[in-house]
């Protein structure tokens, strides 16, 4: 599994997205924000919710500089069939990675052999490639993409801040935190 402060391997994957489908390399989206976004697969219950909510928010995901792809182990062709059958699957405009093989999703340590599935995984990939933060859960619990909003501009924030960190619950326009070796002691 890739650890947080590591590079993410490069890989082809084809992809549906904007009524086609395509290949695309993950290391085509360095100099931006990544998002990966694993799920359990298409035409199930909790999916659709999930990058529904998502979708809502994809614009400002955008304004920050940040591409979101949906990776499941369904084909391209599965992607398109449930993007064009489900109203709410309809909203979403990002791209699905048809990760067929379970080759993204090992690496990523989200793949359930027994089921031929990936588990619930989101992973923050920073403009060098790098893991930045990840969450992995059950199948049966959606995520809440404002959450998940949050913690890019938290990134992002980082990034820019010169050794700042942002504490528990920060939003933009939140103070952040200078950490200084004299207070780790009394921590």
């Amino acid at each position: 599994m890739i650890e947080i402060g590591k590079t993410i391997p490069d890989g082809s994957y084809q992809v549906y997205h904007e009524g086609m489908i395509r290949q695309v390399a993950l290391n085509d989206y360095r100099g931006q924000w990544l998002i990966l976004l694993f799920y359990p697969g298409d035409f199930t219950f909790v999916c659709p919710t999930e990058l529904a909510d998502t979708a809502r928010l994809y614009p400002d995901f955008k304004k920050l500089g940040a591409e979101i792809f949906g990776v499941s182990t369904d084909s391209a062709y599965v992607h398109k069939a449930w993007h064009d059958s489900s109203p709410m699957v309809q909203s979403v405009q990002f791209p699905f990675i048809a990760d067929t093989t379970g080759r993204l999703s090992r690496a990523f340590g989200v793949y359930l052999e027994d089921e031929g599935v990936a588990l619930r995984g989101t992973f923050l990939i920073d403009p060098d490639g790098v893991l930045r933060a990840y969450e992995v859960h059950d199948n049966s619990i959606g995520r809440h993409a404002g959450e998940m909003l949050r913690k890019l501009q938290a990134a992002i924030r980082v990034r820019e801040g010169q050794g700042e960190v942002c504490p528990a619950n920060w939003q933009p326009g939140q103070p952040t935190l200078t950490p200084s070796l004299d207070l780790v002691g009394k921590l």
